[in-house]
């Protein structure tokens, strides 16, 4: 008999390509995932793994398993979420990625009207970039997620559910008294000569700052990278420096000023969970109160799009990342 447990270890192998990006993704042990895979074997009397070199890869009997075991999963899933819908209570737990400017805009008041509405549903949350979430997605590692649909990074194919949150402007953000201060729109090559405060490489907002600062025809000055937000603006309050950040990451607690570009740039956000997946009550109950959400001055209405189509295009004047 298939053990669903070791079933998904196999699954996550197939995604994941190697034993040890399994155990970490799992917080096991390398050696417990190896010895649960050979019991497996054993189980199905395959050869479900062979060795290359120092590295491992899936038969085709193990392609298969793996393959068809996602699929025995998902039904097993849905049937677990039929029988709970029988009381209509959504419990469990759902994991949420969120990228950092959302998690508190968005993710913890919705973890909040959860606990009072639904007290059986344990809402994990994540911080997860765009680049980190959409993998994790797709891995299972992440039930939902909170992520930009403007990443270039990631294909939005069939098998994802999109459903707009919101547009939110890239601000450019200044130290008090800054010379651009002074102006309520700032084009880009008007910082030829600033000092950047960056967020990490190849992440989101450091793609989307250079091509931007290439596009106005420069290259930023990088004086720091934080994947912190708050650090990044401390940066910029205490040593001069400027910085590009989605308007939900700057609260009124920073003593910094924000200038909208010209022209101005917007990143649609959005929630995202696999079409395929089990959609449990709860699964469901997250993404109601993620979209159910208290107006947020930074993050405006939906663009409207064609159905189907999750990055629109900006408004007339607008760029979008």
């Amino acid at each position: 008999m298939l053990n669903s447990g070791r079933l998904h270890l196999l699954s996550q192998l197939d995604t994941l390509g190697t034993v040890r990006a399994v155990a970490d993704t799992l917080h096991l042990s390398a050696s417990t995932v190896s010895q649960q895979l050979a019991v497996l074997e054993t189980e199905t009397r395959c050869r479900l793994i062979e060795r290359t070199g120092r590295r491992v890869r899936l038969t085709p009997a193990g392609l298969l398993l793996a393959r068809r075991g996602r699929e025995i999963l998902d039904r097993m899933a849905d049937v677990e979420a039929e029988l709970r819908a029988l009381n209509d209570e959504p419990i469990g737990t759902v994991r949420l990625a969120v990228f950092q400017s959302a998690i508190y805009s968005l993710a913890v008041p919705a973890a909040n009207r959860l606990a009072t509405t639904h007290p059986h549903l344990n809402l994990e949350l994540v911080e997860m970039e765009p680049h980190e979430s959409g993998p994790a997605l797709r891995s299972g590692e992440a039930d939902v997620i909170v992520t930009t649909t403007d990443y270039s990074g990631l294909t939005w194919g069939a098998h994802l559910e999109v459903m707009s949150l919101g547009s939110d402007p890239v601000v450019l953000v200044l130290p008090h008294g800054h010379p651009l201060a002074s102006r309520t729109a700032v084009s880009l090559a008007a910082c030829k000569e600033e000092t950047w405060a960056c967020d990490r490489p190849q992440s989101y907002m450091a793609d989307l700052t250079v091509r931007l600062c290439r596009e106005s025809g420069f290259e930023p000055r990088v004086a720091c990278r934080f994947s912190n937000y708050l650090m990044l603006l401390r940066h910029v309050e205490t040593t001069g420096s400027i910085a590009l950040l989605p308007a939900l990451a700057v609260t009124s607690d920073h003593a910094v000023v924000t200038r909208r570009l010209n022209p101005p740039v917007h990143r649609n956000v959005a929630v995202v969970v696999r079409r395929g997946a089990p959609q449990r009550a709860a699964v469901n109950a997250v993404i109601a109160a993620l979209r159910d959400h208290p107006e947020i001055d930074a993050l405006s209405a939906p663009d409207p799009a064609p159905e189907g189509d999750p990055s629109p295009e900006g408004r007339d004047g607008d760029r979008r990342p």
